[in-house]
């Protein structure tokens, strides 16, 4: 399985990252084992699925379930100045754009399999809201 960094994009959290790897790879072998079917883990709701089609980046790798090559991660922030049900934030720009803006947020990536519908919550991180470091 190829190694993910949650801030492989260049743009740092502010502070931890929590990594939900474990209960992902749980949920996969349930899958694989037979003691849970695809279609109750392929389960994406219709807004998470228009999302993943219009504001996501693509993962290099397959999806655990499918194996379909169609993986791509959106990326949802939460927090003061934004609204109640979140909003989906391009992880390059917006995501940087976010954590200097000087209101903290929380952000959360989902991976997403366009072909079968599975969906994963990949990792989660703070943006505190520091400002940038003036140059």
């Amino acid at each position: 399985m190829p190694r993910w960094s949650p801030n492989r994009n260049g743009v740092g959290s502010d502070g931890a990252v929590v990594s939900y790897r474990l209960a992902r790879e749980r949920v996969v072998a349930s899958v694989e084992r037979g003691a849970r079917q695809p279609h109750e883990v392929c389960d994406a709701q219709p807004e998470l699925r228009r999302v993943a089609h219009n504001h996501s980046r693509p993962l290099d790798e397959a999806c655990p379930i499918c194996a379909a090559d169609e993986l791509v991660v959106v990326t949802f922030a939460f927090g003061a100045g934004l609204p109640k049900a979140g909003r989906c934030v391009d992880p390059g720009g917006e995501l940087e754009k976010l954590r200097v803006r000087g209101k903290p947020s929380t952000c959360y990536e989902v991976e997403v399999c366009r072909a079968c519908w599975w969906n994963h919550l990949r990792a989660s991180f703070a943006l505190t809201g520091r400002a940038a470091a003036a140059s």
